[in-house]
């Protein structure tokens, strides 16, 4: 190689080294750098209430759908909560191109897939627990061949006790009589359209609602007495929808008895609560002032929240802050006094 050559050679060598340094310092640099975790949500303005409010609807007893805003229906045992932090993995690629994946996002997926992908064991899953009901029937004292055993609930029958009727217990573990039948009244005495209560019960739903009337509250009475058979439809239902979302049948019956309790286990059977509306609200009934006064009053007349926010561990039931249960004045202001939901205060926790 001449002289000539040589220098040319070392030249091009000397490009190329200063090239391949600028490429790897890049390539370094954006190593060490932070990467950019995009926002995984966005609100579009909404309030957080009104981000965390879903619809919840059921089915009355004119056949009349019925819709309104409900809190965030997971049980905080069941509820999984993604990581606080973003962690962020990135694929480097020659000439600057990458990749980013935040946790979120991957969480988001999951779960969509979960609910859109039906699981494999559904049928199987159901028979065992079936089969395993079936055994520690007779053993447990619960009813033989419950039609929602398949899903773990074997309820005893309640005891009815005339002289404390108020204090009536029904709920997953405890269910109504099969020949119960309630004496039904309307809740507002004027109105014979109104929804039946308990003919017990009604005249001191009548008496909380004209004097929140006198306050210039309007306590709308939505869903009191509710039968059997519409108890079971409305169940059903909700039961389909979770199986539509890809629940097999146990878990989307465990999931709906969140909500929608079997018949005979809900005191609308028994017509001893009433669900209370407004058409005012767009986030959810407990940021009304129909719910601020019943907070302040409604122990006054007898009636207490049913299923509170801090007590879905023990009701099994999602936090319901429009559904109002007759327990009498004294047990009302004795568990309004106390924090206590109707299983502690009866020691059936």
């Amino acid at each position: 190689m001449n002289t000539k050559n040589k220098i040319l050679f070392i030249a091009v060598a000397a490009v190329v080294a200063v090239f391949s340094g600028a490429v790897l310092g890049v390539i370094s640099t954006r190593r060490a750098m932070p990467v950019a975790v995009p926002e995984t949500s966005d609100t579009s303005g909404e309030t957080a209430a009104e981000a965390k409010t879903e619809h919840e609807s059921y089915t009355d007893e004119d056949g009349e759908t019925i819709t309104f805003p409900v809190p965030d229906g997971t049980l905080p045992a069941q509820t999984t909560e993604a990581a606080t932090s973003e962690i962020t993995t990135a694929r480097k690629w020659p000439f600057g191109k990458k990749e980013t994946t935040t946790v979120s996002q991957v969480m988001t997926t999951v779960k969509t897939t979960a609910t859109t992908k039906a699981p494999s064991t559904g049928t199987r899953a159901v028979e065992a627990v079936t089969e395993t009901t079936k055994a520690t029937t007779a053993a447990q004292g619960k009813i033989a061949n419950y039609e929602y055993a398949y899903a773990g609930f074997n309820p005893s029958y309640a005891v009815i006790d005339s002289a404390n009727w108020n204090l009536l217990l029904v709920n997953r573990d405890y269910i109504l009589p099969d020949d119960y039948t309630p004496q039904l009244a309307p809740s507002i005495t004027n109105d014979q359209s109104s929804c039946k209560l308990d003919y017990r019960v009604a005249p001191h739903y009548n008496e909380m609602y004209l004097a929140a009337k006198e306050d210039g509250i309007i306590l709308t009475p939505v869903s009191g007495y509710r039968s059997l058979t519409r108890q079971r439809n409305n169940l059903n239902n909700k039961i389909a929808y979770y199986q539509n979302l890809g629940y097999d049948k146990v878990t989307a019956t465990q999931k709906a008895a969140e909500r929608i309790l079997p018949p005979g286990t809900s005191e609308h059977n028994a017509g001893m609560a009433m669900d209370i509306i407004t058409a005012d609200s767009t986030a959810g009934f407990q940021y009304t002032k129909e719910y601020k006064w019943l907070e302040e009053h409604a122990a006054d007349y007898g009636f207490i929240l049913r299923y509170p926010e801090n007590k879905q561990n023990i009701t099994k039931i999602i936090y319901e802050p429009w559904h109002w249960r007759y327990v009498g004045v004294a047990a009302a202001k004795a568990m309004k006094a106390s924090g206590q939901c109707l299983e502690e205060y009866l020691g059936k926790v």
